[in-house]
């Protein structure tokens, strides 16, 4: 099993399909890290040589932001939008979805499970 910034990468897949195991690597910046490296998209993890893996990880090392650089960039942004007090902060603030969405029904990923108000049961 190989290591790539700091993520185990499963050898029984495809070299396209492995890579986007890393956080902030999707499948179009699969395509272009493997052309990079000089690589072909769809050989196994387990049957690269050790300088292929070498190559595919220095590509990624030059040229990308992964993992925890980019995780923290992610937080850092959003905490800047909150301590500016923008719409959008405020939303991240209070937990409701920042894009638009609706509210009135729906948004249970963001606003967490329901909670009922206002109703008792009589005595």
């Amino acid at each position: 099993m190989a290591r790539i910034s700091g993520v185990d990468i499963p050898k029984d897949k495809q070299a396209i399909i492995a890579l986007t195991y890393i956080y902030g690597v999707g499948p179009t910046t699969s395509r272009s890290i493997l052309k990079k490296a000089q690589v072909g998209e769809e050989v196994r993890m387990k049957d690269l040589t050790e300088e292929e893996v070498t190559r595919i990880r220095s590509v990624i090392e030059k040229e990308h932001e992964v993992e925890g650089d980019l995780r923290r960039t992610v937080t850092m942004n959003i905490k800047r939008l909150m301590d500016i007090g923008s719409y959008r902060g405020l939303r991240h603030r209070k937990g409701l979805p920042v894009r638009g969405q609706r509210t009135h029904t729906n948004a249970r990923t963001r606003k967490g499970p329901k909670k009922t108000v206002g109703a008792r049961a009589k005595k």
